[in-house]
């Protein structure tokens, strides 16, 4: 379970065509570690973190310092740059590397800095690398992805026992602990609750404030705090700007800062084919979601997790383009999740942590839209699979279906 197989695959495909990679993902989720195990794939590797003031020196006193690198064979060197987005010209000092050394080296760069959102207008690295995203532990990740991709876009509704128990124990272990690394492999609630203590401060004193040169610091720790009890509904912006004393402005920026660095992901309203459907809300979730009191909330943010991390993964690896919706309407009708993939309806996604039988909203979407759905609880060993003709609803424990996604 500590391999993180699925991001190797993922690294190796996408290397192919590539060579340099970017990997983004939450801090301490793992990317360093990730970026080592790869290394110790290639006889010739150098690592190097910003975040070493030796290192520091090195690049600013000789741009080009991994080419002194002593190598025990001819094979391509693998590079890997960490926390380099801290450097102010990273961009630029990215594309003279990749430009110069590109065709004789791997480079692999990783931060928790978000570094997806330098893809936009105006990147003097487009066309030059891959992106790739790791997240905390997953319960897919844990059990190993075997099933096909292809398989599970021809049937999402497959299901397997096996190992029902195991994955079973697996899942209460994340919902009390997390799927972040140290955490989750330590076992140990204290364990978890002296890391949560300090995660969230450690990077927003640190990442968020010298990355931001933001100053209201302390307005960013009071609304991390807040979003546990929203999680679940559609987040009101207003009331959350009433309760910090800000504007509406002020909120949404520090909330798409979280979201930058990874603290929350959001998950807006799916409005195509679905008549008087509500627009422009989200639903924000946290990684860290063990903080979360409400149960059926946690469920549901686990959940989110579960499918955000799969349906990023797709596109990064260039399976389709796939994103990951809510729909709610305007009599208050609701679905937690949809799976879209290149703008149309693929799966819809109920979490309901006790219920067993298929929610009317469920249904009623499922009606307008004609595609498979499934719902997710929290408890019981097995499944049952019911008809809404055409199409079928399966209804399992979350852990036995979340399992199998690829």
């Amino acid at each position: 379970m500590e391999k993180r197989a699925p991001y190797i695959a993922a690294w190796q495909e996408l290397s192919r065509d590539k060579a340099m990679l970017f990997l983004a993902g939450p801090r301490q989720a793992g990317k360093t570690t990730l970026a080592k195990m790869i290394a110790a794939s290639f006889p010739n590797n150098l690592y190097w973190n910003w975040d070493i003031s030796t290192h520091r020196k090195e690049l600013i006193e000789n741009p080009s310092f991994f080419t002194g690198l002593t190598r025990k064979d001819a094979s391509a060197p693998f590079i890997i740059f960490d926390e380099i987005h801290k450097y102010k010209d990273w961009k630029n000092y990215l594309k003279g590397v990749y430009d110069e050394f590109g065709g004789d080296y791997k480079f692999f760069v990783s931060g928790s800095g978000r570094l997806d959102l330098y893809q936009k207008g105006g990147d003097s690295l487009a066309g030059r690398y891959y992106l790739l995203h790791l997240f905390p532990f997953t319960i897919a990740e844990l059990f190993g992805i075997s099933r096909a991709f292809a398989d599970f876009v021809k049937n999402p509704l497959y299901i397997s026992t096996k190992d029902g128990k195991k994955k079973k124990v697996a899942w209460r272990r994340l919902s009390l602990l997390s799927g972040f690394p140290e955490p989750f492999l330590s076992g140990r609630e204290t364990n978890y609750r002296r890391w949560s203590n300090t995660y969230s401060k450690q990077l927003i004193r640190e990442d968020i404030r010298d990355l931001t040169q933001i100053k209201a610091v302390q307005d960013i720790e009071t609304l991390y705090m807040l979003l546990p009890s929203k999680i679940g509904s559609p987040l009101s912006v207003p009331s959350l700007a009433e309760d910090l004393k800000v504007s509406y402005n002020t909120t949404r920026s520090l909330l798409d800062i979280l979201e930058r660095f990874y603290l929350v992901f959001s998950v807006p309203t799916w409005t195509g084919k679905i008549a008087r459907a509500i627009q422009k809300e989200k639903k924000y979730y946290l990684w860290d979601y063990p903080r979360i009191n409400d149960e059926a909330a946690k469920f549901e943010n686990m959940v989110a997790c579960e499918l955000w991390r799969a349906t990023t993964l797709w596109t990064d690896l260039g399976l389709g383009n796939y994103s990951l919706h809510f729909i709610k309407d305007k009599e208050k009708r609701e679905v937690d999740f949809l799976i879209v993939k290149n703008n149309k309806p693929f799966l819809l996604v109920e979490a309901k942590i006790s219920e067993k039988q298929p929610g009317k909203a469920l249904i009623a979407f499922q009606t307008k839209l004609r595609i498979p759905a499934v719902q997710l609880n929290n408890e019981g060993d097995g499944y049952r699979t019911i008809t809404n003709t055409p199409d079928k609803v399966l209804i399992a424990p979350a852990w036995l279906w979340l399992s199998g996604l690829p």
